[in-house]
C-alpha cells in the first residue's frame, strides 16, 4: 500500500494524542510514536522517516536539544516543534536551529495534517496548481501569437512566457515545461517574421512608429531621473536577460524597491559593439561611424570596439544639456576591476551620475562555450538562469550596491542585449572578411540558407556603417547558428546549444531597463 509518509512523533504525553495519531493513520501516513528526545536519535540512526514532529518540553532531553542532536546527523530532515510555549526567545532558538514549521499546543489534528501536506505535498501541489494556471492560460497565449500584436503586445507576450518559464522551475514539471518550451519556439518563429516586417521601418522613423530601441534609451529613461547633487548609478550588465532579472529580483528587493520595470528593443545586430556604443552615443551605429570616425571600429578593424563608451556618453550629455553634471565611468571585465569596484564605492557618492559596466555575463556566455565545467553547469535555461542567479548574489557588484543602499540613491539597471541557446546549425559560406559571430555575419558574397536568416543588402536600410561597397549583413532566426561547411560536423557539436547573441529572438532583442531607489 502507498503511503503519505513516514512520521516521527516525539512526546513525553504520546497517550493523550493517540486519537491525533489514529487520524493521521487513517489518511494514510505511517506513525511510528515516542516519548522521549533519546529513543528519538537511537531510532533515526536506523530508520529512514520524512518529517519528526517534537514535544518542545520533555523531561531528560528538551525538544530543542533532541533538535539539535536531529541536524547534526541529518540536517535536511524537515522538523515540526509543537509547543505550549509561546515565549520569544524559544521560537527564536527553534527557528535558528532550523525547524520547518512549528504549532502552538493544544494543536487539532487538522492543523497536524495541513503542515505535514505542506511539507510533504507542498511540491507536488505546487506543481499541479502551476500546471493546472499554465493550461488555462495557454489558449489565450495562442490567441495573442495569432493576433498580429504589436511591438508593445509582443513585450507582454515574452513577459507572459517568462513569468511561466519560472513557475515551471518551481513546480519540475517536465511535461509541460516541454509545451512551454514549444511554444516559446513557436513564438520565436512569429517574432522573426515580426522583426522581417518592421525593423526596417522603425529605424526609417527613428522610432516614431516602432519601440523604444538602444539608441534612445538613455535619452528617454535615464536622463529625465538625473538631478545635480542627487547620486545615481546606470548600471548596464552585459547580456543581461529578462528572466535573469527576474531571478536577481528576490535578492535586489532587499534592499532597493522597484520604482518602474520596462522593456526595450536591442537594434540589431544584438551584439555589444552595436548595442552598447548606441546606448552610450544615443545614435545609431552608423551616425557614430559619421560623428566618430576615428572611435568607431567596424568588426573588420583592429581594435577594440568598446573603447570609447564614455567619449560617446559625454557627447550624449552635452546634447542633453547634462555636461555640467559631475559623471564617472566605471568598467569591470575581471574579478580584480570588481572588488575595486566594491571597496570604492562609496566615492562615486559625490557623483551625480556614475556608469558601471559589468562584463560578468557576457564572460559568462562566452565562456560556457570554451570550458566543459560551464558546459555542465549551464545546459539548459533553467541552470544558465541559476548559475545567473548565484553569481549575481555573491557577486562584489551586489555587495557594492548594498554598501550605498542607504544613501538615497537612484539606479538605472539595464543591459544592452540577451542571448539564445542555439540548436538549429545552417550552413554558410563567406570570404575571409566575413564576421565570425555565429549570430549574424556581414562581408562580400555571402552564401547562406535564405529561410534561415534577414538578409540586408544595404546595411543603411538598418542604420550600420556598411565596411565595404557591396557589403551585406544577415541576422540568424529563432536558435539557428552559422556554420562553414569547412569542419562543419566538429562546428556544430561545438557551439550547439550553446548560448550566444546576435541575431534575431524574443530572448536577444526584448531586455530589462530597471528604476530602483533605496528602500
Amino acid at each position: 500500500m502507498n503511503t503519505q509518509g513516514e512520521i516521527l512523533w516525539v512526546d513525553d504525553e504520546i497517550e493523550s494524542l493517540r486519537s491525533q495519531i489514529m487520524f493521521l493513520q487513517q489518511k494514510g501516513y505511517v506513525v511510528t510514536a515516542l516519548t522521549n528526545g533519546y529513543d528519538a536519535l537511537e531510532l533515526l540512526k536506523e530508520k529512514l522517516v520524512d518529517v519528526v514532529l517534537l514535544d518542545e518540553s520533555m523531561p531528560g532531553l528538551t525538544g530543542l536539544e533532541t533538535l539539535g542532536k536531529i541536524k547534526e546527523f541529518l540536517p535536511a530532515l524537515p522538523v515540526v516543534m509543537i509547543t505550549k510555549n509561546e515565549a520569544e526567545d524559544i521560537m527564536e532558538d527553534a527557528l535558528g536551529s532550523k525547524i520547518t514549521d512549528y504549532l502552538i499546543k493544544p494543536v487539532n489534528p487538522n492543523q497536524v495534517l495541513l503542515s505535514l501536506k505542506k511539507i510533504l505535498d507542498g511540491k507536488r501541489l505546487v506543481s499541479e496548481k502551476t500546471t493546472q494556471a499554465y493550461q488555462q492560460d495557454f489558449r489565450n497565449l495562442f490567441m495573442a501569437l495569432s493576433s498580429n500584436p504589436n511591438h508593445e503586445e509582443w513585450k507582454d507576450l515574452y513577459k507572459k512566457l517568462v513569468y511561466w518559464e519560472m513557475e515551471m522551475d518551481k513546480s519540475n514539471n517536465d511535461e509541460m515545461a516541454e509545451v512551454l518550451q514549444s511554444q516559446k519556439t513557436e513564438a520565436n518563429v512569429e517574432f522573426f517574421k515580426y522583426i522581417t516586417k518592421n525593423y526596417a521601418q522603425w529605424i526609417k522613423d527613428q522610432g516614431k512608429s516602432g519601440p523604444l530601441l538602444s539608441h534612445q534609451v538613455f535619452g528617454k529613461k535615464v536622463a529625465p531621473v538625473l538631478e545635480a547633487g542627487k547620486p545615481t548609478f546606470l548600471v548596464v550588465i552585459d547580456n543581461l536577460r529578462l528572466d535573469h532579472w527576474k531571478a536577481f529580483l528576490p535578492i535586489i528587493s532587499e534592499s532597493f524597491r522597484v520604482v518602474e520595470e520596462d522593456l526595450f528593443y536591442s537594434i540589431l545586430p544584438t551584439a555589444t559593439q552595436y548595442c552598447r556604443n548606441a546606448i552610450f552615443a544615443g545614435m545609431l551605429p552608423i551616425d557614430i561611424e559619421k560623428h566618430f570616425p576615428v572611435e568607431w571600429k567596424n568588426d573588420d578593424e583592429e581594435g577594440g570596439k568598446n573603447l570609447s563608451e564614455y567619449t560617446f556618453l559625454k557627447n550624449q550629455l552635452k546634447h542633453l544639456g547634462l555636461d555640467k553634471l559631475k559623471t564617472q565611468y566605471i568598467k569591470i571585465t575581471n574579478n580584480d576591476d570588481a572588488k575595486s569596484l566594491e571597496d570604492n564605492i562609496h566615492n562615486c557618492l559625490s557623483n551625480d551620475l556614475t556608469v558601471i559596466v559589468y562584463n560578468f555575463v557576457d564572460m559568462l556566455s562566452h565562456a560556457r562555450t570554451e570550458m566543459e565545467v560551464l558546459k555542465e553547469l549551464a545546459g539548459d535555461e533553467r541552470s544558465y538562469r541559476s548559475l545567473t542567479e548565484s553569481w549575481f548574489e555573491h557577486s562584489p557588484l551586489h555587495r557594492a550596491l548594498k554598501k550605498v543602499s542607504e544613501k538615497g540613491i537612484k539606479i538605472m539597471l539595464t543591459t544592452d542585449h540577451g542571448s539564445v541557446r542555439v540548436r538549429t546549425p545552417s550552413k554558410c559560406l563567406g570570404d575571409r572578411a566575413t564576421t565570425a559571430n555565429l549570430r549574424y555575419k556581414h562581408g562580400r558574397n555571402l552564401q547562406f540558407e535564405t529561410k534561415d536568416v534577414l538578409a540586408f543588402r544595404d546595411p543603411k536600410q538598418i542604420g550600420l556603417p556598411s565596411p565595404n561597397v557591396s557589403s551585406t549583413f544577415i541576422f540568424a532566426k529563432t536558435d539557428v547558428f552559422l556554420c562553414y561547411p569547412n569542419n562543419y560536423n566538429y562546428f556544430v557539436n561545438y557551439y550547439k546549444n550553446t548560448f550566444q547573441h546576435g541575431g534575431i529572438s524574443l530572448e536577444e532583442m526584448i531586455v530589462p531597463i530597471i528604476r530602483l531607489e533605496s528602500k
